[in-house]
């Protein structure tokens, strides 16, 4: 079994209220071979809700305290995307899954990129909150730039 984001399993959860489905993933979701973690609701984050971003560094760093996630209207929403990093993988944890497919870019689950912290689109090398978390307990993460991997894995 694996871990997916919510989002690229099928749920409107996005910041945008939208979702990412990516049918494979949302498959194995049906077959009851994936779960689905979200980790912004899980936070208590509303969908829809305002963009955010890391400023300061990525992940790791707003888990040492030198970086922070704020909406792009300021509001300071660190403390619900901790708190949703660690409720998603307790979820996680409960059912013994190591393996996750995270969605790129996400100030919460990216795992190569994320966005610069200014609202101004531009991409960064860095990883979410989420995933920061989720690599510190031993999980591999995977994207959905190379879930192939993990999904040819699983099949054999």
């Amino acid at each position: 079994m694996i871990g997916s984001s919510a989002c690229l399993g099928g749920v409107f959860c996005r910041y945008d209220g939208n979702t990412q489905t990516i049918p494979p993933l949302a498959a194995l979701v049906v077959k009851k071979q994936a779960i689905m973690i979200c980790p912004e609701v899980l936070g208590g984050l509303s969908t829809p809700r305002d963009p955010a971003e890391i400023i300061g560094g990525d992940g790791f760093d707003v888990w040492t305290g030198s970086a922070v996630v704020t909406s792009c209207q300021g509001l300071d929403v660190t403390s619900e995307y901790k708190a949703g990093a660690i409720l998603a993988y307790e979820k996680l944890k409960d059912v013994g899954i190591t393996q996750v497919v995270l969605k790129e870019r996400s100030p919460s689950c990216g795992s190569h990129q994320i966005y610069d912290g200014a609202f101004s689109g531009n991409k960064v090398t860095g990883v979410g909150v989420a995933t920061a978390y989720f690599i510190n307990q031993g999980v591999k993460v995977y994207s959905e730039n190379n879930y192939h991997k993990l999904i040819a894995a699983i099949a054999n």
